[in-house]
């Protein structure tokens, strides 16, 4: 059976809370989701003062273990309209499993999160897919047939590239109904995806 990474970084959690999501519509999908984290990379006595979720449950994922899945979901937050320094610093080890083509042919997709609607999620997806379009992976967004990505009569994250979520600046705002859906519907897609490929 094919298995599914959902592979996060999560400063304040929610990242985490959307990546437990996807895994959720994985397993809805009839496929195995292992949840890893990369490591934090902000010196714990900053990362305490600027009230970054220290507490997560999720075990730390090496880059050798990427070659085991056949699908891997990343999401990360937003930082100035790309991805996080700790998701960007994993990525930039894999180096070894691109020469090798070692995730060639895996399925890909992402998720992330903003503090504003206009805050850079379409951006960050890219950056995101961006390094898993050169490892030669095969790349899905979060499709149009997820009808909560038209929703007007509330604000709320979705794009075709990806699943997202909307935190505002302090944070204060969780993952909403309609967003977790979305990162729902995203794991069963690539699930389906990968079940296919397989």
């Amino acid at each position: 059976m094919p298995k599914v990474l959902v592979l996060y970084y999560s400063t304040y959690g929610h990242i985490e809370t959307m990546a437990h999501a996807v895994a959720e519509g994985v397993r809805a999908g009839g496929l195995e989701a292992d949840v890893k984290r990369v490591p934090e990379l902000v010196p714990e006595d900053v990362a305490k003062a600027h009230h970054f979720k220290t507490e997560q449950a999720a075990p730390i994922a090496t880059v050798a273990e990427l070659a085991d899945y056949d699908a891997i979901i990343v999401g990360a937050p937003t930082r100035f309209g790309r991805l996080p320094a700790q998701m960007a610093n994993f990525w930039d080890q894999t180096g070894g499993l691109w020469l090798k083509g070692a995730l060639v042919g895996k399925v890909g997709a992402a998720f992330t999160s903003t503090a504003s609607q206009h805050g850079g999620q379409e951006t960050t997806l890219f950056s995101i897919l961006t390094n898993l379009i050169h490892h030669g992976m095969v790349i899905t967004g979060l499709p149009y047939s997820f009808q909560g990505q038209l929703k007007l009569d509330e604000v709320t994250g979705g794009a075709p590239y990806g699943a997202t979520t909307i935190a505002a600046g302090d944070g204060s705002r969780q993952p909403s109904a309609n967003e977790l859906d979305g990162a729902k519907f995203l794991g069963q897609h690539v699930a389906g995806l990968a079940r296919r490929l397989a």
